[in-house]
């Protein structure tokens, strides 16, 4: 299984993004999908994330200006920023939960982290 995130970049304040993550390899069923962050110095943050009945968890500090999506035909799920901050600078990693194959149990897979940078 692998997560290939991609999207990410240098952007102004104010500025917006959209990440891309999709899930290949063999997979059975998947729950959730969506994105964490981490910035220098700060631990591993929820953004958002998306489970298989549309469910969303959201974290406070990106409420309102950041929107998430997830195509399930696709294996996809998608982070829309829009307004960004100079604190929304991080690494922004996929996550998904999900099993592979009916021999193996529910996981937790990470992809490789994409970097944003919000700067003027």
């Amino acid at each position: 299984v692998q997560l290939q995130a991609s999207g990410g970049g240098l952007v102004q304040p104010g500025g917006f993004l959209r990440l891309s993550c999709v899930a290949s390899g063999s997979i059975m069923a998947i729950h959730t999908m969506g994105w964490y962050r981490q910035a220098p110095g700060k631990q591993r943050e929820l953004v958002i994330d998306i489970d298989s009945s549309g469910k969303t968890r959201i974290g406070g500090s990106v409420q309102g200006r950041f929107t998430g999506s997830r195509d399930n035909a696709k294996n996809t799920v998608y982070l829309q920023m829009n307004s960004l901050k100079p604190e929304d600078t991080a690494v922004y990693y996929c996550n998904s939960n999900l099993r592979p194959d009916a021999a193996s149990t529910w996981g937790n897979y990470w992809g490789q982290g994409t970097q944003v940078t919000v700067s003027s």
